[in-house]
């Protein structure tokens, strides 16, 4: 029996040094994850910056802008399409297949001539 006292005793800590080493533990985890937040901040800004150098946009020319008209579906058209020397089926059949071949939709390309190249 008296070595159950003394195993409490000596095993539980008085409530403010608890409260103290549970201030101190959660102290150190927060310093951890704001450093980590620091560093992840910090690698996002140069990995950023690297792709900036490689990709650099074309500066943006302002363009008066007018009001666009709600265009009805069935009324769709990306424009004009010049046909050279080649039949409207031969047509939608080259444009299916640079539609296929390159992964962008139809609707996405726009095309402004076609023309037939003979062979010598």
């Amino acid at each position: 029996m008296t070595s159950a006292l003394l195993v409490a005793k000596e095993g539980v800590l008085p409530m403010n040094e608890a409260l103290l080493d549970a201030g101190i533990v959660i102290t150190v985890v927060f310093a951890v994850l704001c450093i980590i937040c620091i560093l992840i901040t910090i690698s996002g800004k140069i990995f950023s910056s690297l792709v900036k150098d490689e990709k650099k946009p074309a500066p943006a020319v302002a363009a008066p802008v007018a009001p666009a008209e709600p265009v009805k579906e069935e009324e769709f058209s990306s424009g004009s399409l010049r046909l050279k020397g080649c039949d409207e089926k031969t047509a939608a059949m080259i444009m299916a297949i640079v539609s296929d071949n390159t992964g962008i939709p139809l609707s996405e390309l726009i095309f402004k001539s076609i023309t037939l190249i003979e062979e010598k």
